[in-house]
């Protein structure tokens, strides 16, 4: 049984979330207890660990590529998770997913071109596309009841007269916290077929999924094999961030060629020992870990819900059905992002995402990672109400 509740791992002992000057240029605070970049307060799975530790001990660091193996694992785990066939030889790899992303756009649009993507959505899809020479077009989700949904009437005006050149999809969805239905994916793909616009689909999160949400993958639902998934870290999983690459699955073989060359062509394809043998060890040996993960995950969701809901009423948390971050609404708690800084910053010391980074119109919207010990979200929240008290 893994011990999710050992604090060793804390938040204090994550150097990037607690870097007195990263904190600083954040929050302008370095005092907060920092909820913010999406990774993991966890150990890994053991296997991963052994898997590292034999090649320590071993101390020989040659040339070793495995492609083969990393593919197979990668097939296999996607068969045996969420009953999805892949062809282990359509994948390829790339130093991450983001990398993966860029090469994509350079390669199948043109400079000016428009990315459609769907707000709020991960904010380093702007960087992305604007560093590429692109535009970024929204199809801004709706919220409808108590999440958020995709307006598929505003996605085919765009495609129909906006024209963008690519969909860059988010599944399961940064930050908003939704597992795209296959009825919701079937929708976007028939519209992309429809126009001619191909997808690429980011779906770093796909094993980070709760009961009664099942993940869809879109290049295994298309229709046709033009569509493209990024499905193939386990960075998120696993929380292997700085040991991982990303890994590109596309059905078309012309496509798949035209992106293999350009990657192969810079070398982005060689992968290290250490990165080949952690994925393969978390892909054929990781199910138990991650069942007890989600789990616990789950039971952090469940906690958050009822207090929020019992004590903090006026903000408003979106179901999670994907992800291990919970979108947060303070709107009708604060009204401008000044006090809900001093709210969060100055009275509760917490360090959120701000939802400004998703999109500009959110700035009293949230993103809190729940990827902790129990004891420290408990903590988090509970500081925030005693904010709210005083």
């Amino acid at each position: 049984m893994v011990d999710f509740d050992n604090e060793k791992t804390g938040y204090q002992h994550t150097f990037i979330r607690t870097d007195a000057d990263m904190l600083n240029q954040l929050f302008g605070d370095d005092s907060v207890t920092p909820f913010w970049i999406a990774d993991m307060d966890f150990e890994v799975a053991k296997p991963i660990t052994d898997e590292l530790q034999r090649l320590v001990d071993r101390g020989i660091y040659a040339y070793e590529f495995d492609a083969e193996g990393v593919f197979n694992a990668i097939a296999e785990w996607n068969q045996r998770r969420h009953g999805i066939t892949l062809a282990p030889s359509s994948l390829i790899q790339v130093p991450g997913v983001l990398t993966g992303i860029a090469i994509l756009i350079r390669e199948l649009t043109e400079p000016g071109d428009r990315i459609l993507v769907q707000t709020p959505v991960y904010h380093q899809f702007a960087k992305v596309i604007g560093t590429a020479g692109r535009a970024v077009l929204k199809n801004p989700l709706r919220i409808v009841g108590d999440r958020y949904e995709m307006d598929f009437e505003d996605l085919e005006h765009k495609l129909k007269n906006d024209k963008p050149a690519l969909i860059l999809l988010c599944n399961p969805h940064n930050p908003v916290g939704r597992v795209w239905t296959k009825n919701e994916l079937d929708q976007v793909v028939d519209l992309a077929d429809r126009y001619n616009v191909t997808i690429v689909s980011d779906e770093v999160h796909s094993d980070i999924v709760y009961a009664g949400h099942p993940f869809n993958c879109v290049a295994s639902l298309a229709t046709n094999n033009r569509h493209i998934s990024l499905i193939g870290s386990p960075a998120k999983t696993f929380g292997m961030q700085s040991i991982s690459n990303g890994y590109i699955y596309i059905p078309n073989e012309h496509i798949r060629k035209r992106v293999f060359n350009v990657v192969d062509s810079m070398y982005l394809n060689h992968g290290n020992a250490f990165t080949m043998f952690a994925t393969i060890a978390a892909y054929q040996k990781g199910d138990e870990w991650l069942d007890q993960l989600l789990s616990y995950l789950q039971s952090n969701v469940n906690w958050m819900n009822e207090f929020i809901a019992s004590e903090l009423p006026s903000i408003r948390a979106f179901p999670v059905e994907g992800t291990y971050q919970m979108w947060l609404d303070f709107s009708s708690m604060c009204d401008s992002p000044k006090t809900l800084k001093e709210l969060l910053v100055q009275k509760a010391q917490l360090g959120l995402t701000p939802g400004s980074w998703f999109e500009p119109d959110n700035a009293l919207f949230m993103r809190m990672n729940f990827a902790s010990p129990l004891s420290k979200v408990q903590g988090a929240l509970s500081a925030l109400k005693g904010a709210c008290s005083s």
